[in-house]
């Protein structure tokens, strides 16, 4: 610009906007500091914060973002501790402090508050937002035994009579705590546009007529999610009378969750037709769809067989035109896939998310049926269903090609890793997010990809004799009876089709990862990470994040033969920059472990090796754990291992940590933001003398934050 006319000439309005549609944090704060206007503009625009730094120094909360509306305060620390707590604010009046926060934010329409005691509440709400709206409450540590029922949520009720939203899905409390609270508040219970209930420390969840009593006093409903249990060996668990009377009681629901409490633990085994059943007759479901019209997003993790689904579906899709995401946990039957006729699940023409679990019957024809009936699913789940082979899911990523960038494959026995890359090869190109079990079955550095894959014309019908050419491919044999239906003829070819992939000199099909963003690992534990890129993930450009979960018990594991997990082969991708290692249900001795085998600080150290080879930004770590003295720690050699990642400037850890391990910590140069998070129930009470208490969180935090960071 010859003329001197920089951006900052711009009109206010065009700016505004500008500034509205920047949301990474590190880049607003840049534009606050380049001049007065930008900073006014900036500050303007934020409407999301969330506050970190010690609880203690509430009184230098910053004063200039008062067109905030979505305050998030479940971060401060010390992590888990009362907000006002006496110990954290000896010198200032927790009334003072909670007056002038409320002050410092007067738009706030949405809160998330770490909820240790009623108290909290009773402090931050003794001048309300009014326009307050939305809550999250947070707390994974117990209950006070001193506290009355109902406590936790009385005052909210109480003082925010326009409340719209309540999230208890991290608030760990009492399921009869609640229905009382919402019939002693009529008004407010009426106000609720959303509720989440899907608390995952539960053992059980609600009961039946809890969520009856829920659902009559909150008739606004929209959004409703609720942990529950659908098996008929408790009391109160839900079946046919609790599924007719949620729609009875709430028929404006657009989105509807209920899971059975044993669907948040990572089951690897599913009893397919040998388990038991739930209580979920075919002639309920009816009535459950069809008292929902407004439906949009559906979960039904039953956790127990639901037989013959497949005419309940076929009313969903007819009775909930807007129904875009489903999930569906062991329901059987969802897709006979017995002609050309399109039935189950595949008639809901308008899916974009299909979530299908533990389904014994669902083999390669029936995700073919799903492809075509079910053409605009961009995210696909499948989940511990044993029939479904290589040449299904190909054939299903083929006929999605346009459409399908999140796909998640897991505990499906023909599906190692290798073979679940095969088949979506026809997407490669296109996908953004995956998960993977890392499965390895032998395989060797000498394996590799290049099968072809099956070209397909789905254009005519024909009368076929015999089992046809689709059924003989995928071993039709069993079904030599069907002869004389009629069946949609798929014309397949080996090879390669010049839309979908192109070779390269060697005469294997490429290999690259154009897009994929995301990647999600599930691994055994004792099991090694490298041979990954054999598997066929060498070459992802721009990935950005992983996340990695090892599961299983370390005890009675023989010693890995190799010296490290695994980490340093993640250096092949160069914009790796956030990492999430979790080691969370991994068990074993965290005291001396018997003779021959390996305590969890010999494990962490086999997980940890080679991580300070990575250019790490973000890192969230999981500590491995023993169940037996609740006890998940980093221990010496973690410390020393995650202190090697000297391009990290976040680090959380869930679980504790000695005090004198944490100062590992201010050796590396770019870290800013280290916080323990004890976000697993039971959480600990920090009781302990060798553990990070309230006194040992804010000595490491004065330390890091006198540490000079270059930028």
């Amino acid at each position: 610009m010859g003329d001197g006319t920089t951006v900052s000439n711009l009109p206010e309005e065009i700016l505004l906007n500008v500034f509205s549609a920047v949301s990474d944090t590190r880049t607003r704060n840049s534009l606050s500091l380049v001049c007065r206007s930008f900073f006014r503009l900036e500050r303007k625009t934020r409407i999301s914060l969330t506050l970190r730094g010690n609880a203690r120094d509430l009184h230098l909360i910053p004063t200039s973002f008062t067109h905030v509306t979505h305050l998030d305060l479940s971060f401060l620390s010390p992590w888990g501790h009362a907000l006002f707590c006496s110990s954290a604010t000896t010198t200032f009046d927790p009334r003072l402090l909670a007056l002038r926060l409320r002050d410092a934010f007067p738009r706030v329409t949405s809160l998330a508050v770490y909820a240790r005691d009623p108290a909290t509440l009773q402090l931050l709400l003794l001048s309300p937002w009014p326009e307050l709206s939305s809550v999250k409450l947070v707390r994974w540590h117990q209950r006070p035994p001193t506290s009355p029922a109902g406590s936790d949520f009385a005052v909210l009720f109480s003082q925010c009579r326009s409340l719209a939203s309540l999230d208890l899905s991290s608030f760990y409390h009492w399921p009869e705590d609640l229905p009382p609270v919402l019939a002693a508040n009529p008004d407010t219970a009426a106000s609720l546009r959303r509720l989440n209930l899907l608390t995952t420390s539960f053992t059980e969840g609600f009961k039946s007529h809890e969520i009856e009593s829920i659902t009559a006093s909150c008739p606004n409903l929209e959004h409703f999610l609720v942990a529950c249990t659908f098996d008929p060996r408790y009391i109160g668990f839900v079946g046919d009378d609790t599924l007719v009377a949620i729609p009875s009681n709430c028929p404006k629901l657009k989105l509807l969750h209920l899971a059975d409490t044993s669907s948040f633990s990572n089951r690897r085994e599913d009893e397919g037709f040998g388990g038991e059943d739930g209580r979920v007759s075919r002639a309920t479901l009816v009535t459950l769809f069809s008292g929902l019209p407004l439906l949009e997003e559906l979960v039904l993790d039953v956790c127990k067989n639901v037989r013959d689904s497949s005419v309940a579906l076929e009313v969903l899709g007819s009775k909930c035109p807007n129904l875009r995401v489903l999930k569906l946990g062991q329901f059987q039957g969802i897709c006979l896939a017995l002609g050309s006729k399109l039935d189950g699940v595949a008639l809901c023409h308008g899916l974009q998310s299909l979530s299908v679990g533990n389904c014994a019957d669902l083999d390669d024809m029936g995700l073919i049926e799903i492809a075509r009936g079910c053409s605009r699913l961009v995210r696909f789940e499948l989940q511990g269903c044993k029939l479904v082979t290589e040449q299904g899911l190909r054939t299903m990523a083929c006929l999605l090609r346009r459409t399908m960038i999140d796909v998640k494959v897991s505990g499906c026995a023909n599906l190692d890793t290798a073979a679940t890359l095969r088949a979506l090869e026809p997407i490669r190109d296109r996908i953004e997010r995956l998960h993977v079990d890392c499965v390895w079955n032998g395989l060797k550095e000498s394996d590799g990809l290049g099968h072809g894959f099956l070209n397909f014309d789905l254009n005519g019908l024909d009368e076929v004799d015999g089992g046809g050419e689709l059924m003989d491919y995928f071993g039709g044999g069993e079904c030599e009876n069907t002869s004389k239906r009629k069946r949609q003829r798929c014309k397949y070819e080996m090879g390669v089709h010049d839309s979908f992939l192109e070779s390269n000199d060697n005469g294997l099909y490429g290999k690259c990862w154009d897009r994929l963003r995301y990647l999600s690992l599930w691994i055994k534990v004792g099991d090694l990470l490298t041979p990954l890129p054999v598997a066929g993930l060498e070459d992802c450009p721009n990935l950005e994040e992983i996340l990695i979960k090892v599961e299983g018990d370390s005890r009675g594991q023989p010693k890995p033969a190799e010296r490290e997990f695994g980490l340093s082969i993640l250096a092949c991708y160069p914009q790796l920059l956030k990492m999430q290692l979790d080691c969370g249900d991994t068990k074993g001795y965290a005291l001396t472990a018997p003779s021959g085998q390996m305590d969890l600080s010999l494990w962490e150290r086999f997980f940890l090796n080679g991580i300070g080879s990575l250019s790490l930004n973000e890192l969230h770590y999981w500590p491995p754990q023993d169940e037996d003295v609740n006890q998940r720690s980093v221990s010496l050699p973690a410390a020393g291992l995650l202190q090697e990642c000297y391009t990290l400037r976040k680090l959380f850890i869930h679980g504790t940590a000695h005090e004198h391990f944490m100062n590992f910590f201010l050796k590396t140069p770019n870290l800013r933001d280290v916080q323990l998070r004890e976000d697993y129930y039971p959480a600990p009470e920090n009781d302990m003398s060798t553990e990070m208490r309230v006194a040992s969180c804010s000595r490491f935090e004065d330390a890091l934050n006198r540490r000079r960071i270059c930028d």
